[in-house]
Formats: structure tokens, C-alpha cells, sequence
């Protein structure tokens, strides 16, 4: 059975404060798990894929509805966010 996915709303938030949310979000999640991570701040679109690549993460799926971009990461590594 497929873990439920986490939602973590960080609009209107500026960054770095929707990566640092979304990294304690996986840091609570189990392997496996799927985070889905809501912001506006038009930064996050480097910040997020950026601090992803680097922990070793997987991005699913990064889109945008209007202003809201919503990244969908699945925590597939323990140790690299500890």
C-alpha cells in the first residue's frame, strides 16, 4: 500500500522558508513517502528542485496554477536529509 501523500502549504511564504518546510516534512515522512509541497514565491522554482537534487530526493512533478507552484517529491533516501 502506497503511503499517503503529505501536503505542505507554504503560500505566502517567502524562501527560503517553502524548502525549509518541505525538508521537515520529509525529514518526518517514511521512505517511500510521497510530500507535495504548495508556494508562491517565484523562487522556489530554482530553490526547491535545487535542495532536491542535492539531498537526493526525487522530484515527481513540478507544474503551476496561476501563481501557486506545486512540487511533488517523493523521499526515496534517509540519510542525506538527517
Amino acid at each position: 500500500m502506497a503511503a499517503p501523500e503529505v501536503l505542505v502549504d507554504a503560500r505566502g511564504h517567502r524562501c527560503p522558508v517553502p524548502t525549509l518546510r518541505l525538508r521537515r516534512a520529509l525529514e518526518a515522512a517514511p521512505l517511500g513517502a510521497h510530500v507535495r509541497l504548495l508556494a508562491d514565491d517565484p523562487l522556489a522554482r530554482i530553490d526547491v528542485p535545487h535542495f532536491v537534487a542535492g539531498a537526493g530526493l526525487i522530484l515527481i512533478e513540478q507544474a503551476h496554477d496561476g501563481e501557486v507552484l506545486s512540487f511533488l517529491v517523493e523521499k526515496s533516501v534517509e540519510g542525506s536529509l538527517a
